[in-house]
């Protein structure tokens, strides 16, 4: 099995009744929305429910097993985020294909806007998990203009 962050290992082993793919996937989809999440230091209650709701809508989970995924990943990144964000990526990065990695830019801007508000800290985290992915920046501006009601820079 290719090499996985301690992360991702920890999230797949509470999944383990999931097909082992679909558990990796799962983990490190998660802990990326949570890294959005944390990236102005607080995940909120709307944001947490965000991720929970996208992750019941993409991982094919019942909502347990969602809100299971959502705290381990939020606790894995509260602990490890400085030396994990990289490494989950880069994992993900390797797993999925480039419509999954278009839905998740898109889920990571849902819940960046789940409080109304789009930061500036958020949206340039986002812009550097695009980068680590791989995506062209015309990726993450097509996607960012649908959310141009939230972020935070064109509010006064």
């Amino acid at each position: 099995m290719a090499a996985q962050s301690e992360t991702v290992r920890k999230i797949v082993d509470a999944l383990e009744r999931l097909d082992p793919d679909q558990a990796r996937y799962l983990a490190a989809f998660a802990y990326i929305l949570s890294r959005v999440a944390r990236a102005d230091l607080k995940i909120s209650p709307e944001e947490t429910r965000a991720m929970e709701m996208i992750v019941v809508e993409f991982g094919g989970v019942s909502e347990d097993q969602a809100i299971l995924v959502v705290q381990i990943a939020r606790h894995q990144n509260l602990l490890f985020g400085g030396t994990e964000n990289f490494l989950v990526t880069r994992e993900f990065n390797k797993i999925a294909t480039e419509e999954q990695k278009l839905a998740l830019l898109d889920c990571l801007f849902r819940v960046a806007a789940a409080e109304d508000l789009i930061s500036t800290v958020e949206s340039n985290e986002i812009s550097q998990i695009t980068s680590e992915l791989g995506l062209p920046h015309e990726d993450f501006v097509a996607i960012r203009s649908k959310y141009r009601g939230q972020l935070g820079v064109f509010r006064t």
